[in-house]
């Protein structure tokens, strides 16, 4: 995940949204902690009925079990809102469209925190999830970036 963190659009992010992977998805864990040891906020996502709400997360802090199987900051903690994503994806074209998990709730999140502000959107997985094309919907939000083992992709659908 260097690549990751060599990203001068997400070196310039505050707070940075990022998760703790599932099943066989790319592990933006070291590059959490590169992004805390560089100064930058952490924020990780919890599942709610409403959607994604993130809370920050500080290396060492303990993480409860959620929905999915899912590792989520404590529930307790306020809300915050990242001006950057690291995003999981099962597969993903270079127009920056994705395929998750199938319940939209990074598609929502996006498109609720840019209501406020620019967020920058990045993708992370492996080459070999790349597809000729993601059928979109109209919900779909498409990421500005995709990072995988074999580099970085600036998508062509993001703005």
């Amino acid at each position: 995940m260097g690549a990751l963190l060599a990203l001068p659009e997400l070196a310039a992010a505050q707070l940075i949204g990022a998760f703790w992977p599932i099943r066989s998805e790319a592990d933006p864990r070291p590059a959490a902690k590169g992004l805390l040891a560089r100064g930058q906020r952490v924020a990780l996502p919890h599942v709610t009925p409403d959607g994604l709400v993130f809370r920050e997360w500080r290396a060492g802090d303990a993480l409860v079990a959620g929905r999915f199987g899912l590792s989520e900051p404590d529930p307790s903690l306020p809300p915050v809102e990242p001006d950057a994503l690291i995003v999981p994806l099962a597969a993903f074209d270079r127009s920056g469209q994705r395929v998750g998990y199938g319940r939209g709730y990074y598609d929502g999140a996006i498109s609720r925190l840019s209501r406020t502000h620019p967020v920058l959107t990045v993708g992370i997985g492996f080459a070999a999830q790349e597809v000729a094309q993601v059928p979109a919907e109209p919900h779909d939000q498409p990421l500005r970036f995709v990072i995988t083992e074999a580099g970085v992709i600036r998508c062509a659908g993001a703005a």
